[in-house]
């Protein structure tokens, strides 16, 4: 009974080692396989102008939904400019100008938001925006890296009206994923500022 059972033993190790050897014999290299992302379906490029009751006038795709900012603390003319297929929201907060000290504390603070992603980003430019036509001037700073927000801008006509925008993806900031997303979005950006203008 004894030997038995170790010949049952001895024969369930060979058949262990044969199927092992069996298994390493394959030629083929191993190589990990790259980590792959959604399909991403891009809309068309379509525009619609806000016309609302605030002191600006734009052209945002019609595939994102303009609605006020609900957030505690919002002012008049806080806009929230969602993107939900994409998850994510163009922030633009207007503020009226009411003296030059106020116009260069929006400006600074503009500065000031746009630098806070130093810590992450691994730049940030900044691009000088002028319509003299329309008196629309500004500052777009693009902020490269895995910073919470990718794209910034203040819009005024440094005299009575001021507009800040800023570009946030409800997603962990990770630029390799989101990269295709953010450059769709951001020509659409682009095209919001291109086309703004102060109401009377």
């Amino acid at each position: 009974m004894e030997f038995k059972s170790t010949a049952s033993v001895g024969i369930k190790l060979l058949c262990i080692a044969v199927l092992f050897i069996a298994a390493c014999g394959n030629n083929h290299d191993y190589a990990p396989k790259p980590r792959g992302f959604y399909r991403i379906v891009f809309p068309k490029h379509e525009y619609q102008e806000y016309t609302g009751g605030c002191p600006i006038s734009f052209e945002y795709p019609v595939y994102a939904k303009l609605e006020p900012d609900m957030a505690r603390g919002a002012k008049p003319c806080w806009l929230n400019m969602q993107f939900p297929g994409f998850k994510g929201t163009l922030h633009l907060s207007y503020q009226p100008v009411t003296s030059k000290k106020i116009f260069n504390e929006l400006v600074e603070d503009a500065r000031t938001f746009a630098f806070k992603h130093t810590v992450k980003a691994t730049s940030i430019d900044e691009g000088v925006i002028r319509f003299p036509d329309r008196k629309v001037y500004g500052i777009y700073y693009t902020i490269d890296g895995n910073a919470a927000s990718s794209a910034q801008f203040y819009l005024t006509d440094s005299t009575q009206h001021y507009l800040r925008g800023a570009l946030y993806f409800n997603s962990e900031p990770r630029l390799d994923s989101i990269q295709p997303v953010l450059d769709f979005v951001k020509k659409d950006v682009d095209v919001m500022i291109k086309s703004f203008k102060w109401k009377k």
